[in-house]
C-alpha cells in the first residue's frame, strides 16, 4: 500500500473493544491490514489470544490482546493503564463492546435487565472514551468510532432495552463530537443485521429473516468485513473532515 494513502494507519495505535469475535473482530484485523497497532479487548482473554494470534499469523506483531469487561471502570482503568504503559498513545477508539441480555417487549424487561444493557453498552463507551481521552487523545488528538445500531435510529420489536442504549450512543457521539471536535473526531456506525453470532437469533429465525430481506434492496444481510471497512475510513484521514456523524450500514432499508 503507497506511504501517502489517506487509509494508511502507520503508526497509529488503535483499541478496540468487543474483539473476541464478529463484528470487533473484522474492525482489529481491518485496522491492522492498514498499518496500525491493533489492542483487542473483551472479557475472556483465551478468545482474545485466539484472535491476536489469527491476526498476527497475516500482519505479524500488529495484534495485542488484553481482557477487560467493558461494564467495570476499574478493568477499563487498567487496560487504558496498560496500553499506555505498553505503547505511549491511544490514536484511535472503536466501542464496539456491546450486550443485549433481554428479548421481547420493552415493558416487560427486568431493571436487571435495563442495568446490565446500559453499563456495558452506553456507559461503558462514556467510561472508556473519558479514560482514552485523558490519558491519550486530549494532548495528542485522535479518532473515536463508536458502533451503534440501526436500531438507535428506528425502532423495532424485541431489541427494545438495546436499541434505547444504542439511540444513547448515536446521541453520546454526536455530543462528544460537539464538544471534542478540532481535537478528536467522534463518529459513530449503525449496522443493520450483521452475520454474527450476536445477531443469530435474528438471521437464524425464518420468519424474522424473511421479513428483513424483504425490505432490503440488496436482498441480504452484511458481513463483519463490510462493517469493519466503513470503520477504517472513518478512523482515518480520508474522514479528516468528518465529525458527529452516524454511518448507516443496513443495505439501503433494512428492517428489524
Amino acid at each position: 500500500m503507497p506511504a501517502s494513502s489517506r487509509f494508511d494507519l502507520s503508526g497509529r495505535v488503535a483499541l478496540v473493544t468487543g474483539a473476541s469475535r464478529g463484528i470487533g473482530s473484522a474492525i482489529a484485523e481491518a485496522l491492522a491490514e492498514q498499518g496500525a497497532q491493533v489492542v483487542l479487548s473483551s472479557r475472556k482473554q483465551a478468545d482474545l489470544d485466539q484472535e491476536a494470534e489469527r491476526i498476527n499469523e497475516r500482519y505479524p506483531e500488529m495484534a495485542t490482546a488484553i481482557a477487560a469487561h467493558a461494564g467495570r471502570p476499574e478493568e477499563l482503568e487498567r487496560l487504558v493503564q496498560q496500553i499506555m504503559e505498553r505503547f505511549s498513545r491511544i490514536d484511535i477508539l472503536v466501542n464496539n463492546a456491546g450486550t443485549n441480555p433481554y428479548f421481547g417487549p420493552i415493558i416487560g424487561a427486568e431493571l436487571s435487565a435495563w442495568d446490565k444493557t446500559f453499563e456495558v453498552n452506553l456507559r461503558g463507551i462514556f467510561v472508556l472514551t473519558k479514560l482514552v481521552y485523558e490519558a491519550s487523545m486530549e494532548a495528542r488528538g485522535g479518532s473515536v468510532v463508536n458502533v451503534a445500531s440501526i436500531g438507535g435510529i428506528r425502532p423495532g420489536f424485541g431489541l427494545g432495552v438495546y436499541n434505547v442504549t444504542k439511540a444513547g450512543v448515536i446521541m453520546l457521539t454526536r455530543q462528544l463530537a460537539k464538544e471534542l471536535g478540532g481535537k478528536v473526531r467522534v463518529n459513530a456506525v449503525a449496522p443493520g443485521v450483521i452475520k454474527t453470532r450476536f445477531a443469530e437469533a435474528l438471521w437464524g429465525n425464518e420468519a424474522i429473516l424473511d421479513r428483513i430481506l424483504a425490505a432490503n434492496p440488496m436482498g441480504r444481510i452484511g458481513l463483519p468485513d463490510e462493517v469493519a471497512g466503513a470503520v477504517v475510513f472513518l478512523a482515518s484521514d480520508a474522514a479528516s473532515y468528518i465529525n458527529g456523524e452516524v454511518l448507516v450500514i443496513d443495505g439501503g432499508g433494512a428492517e428489524i
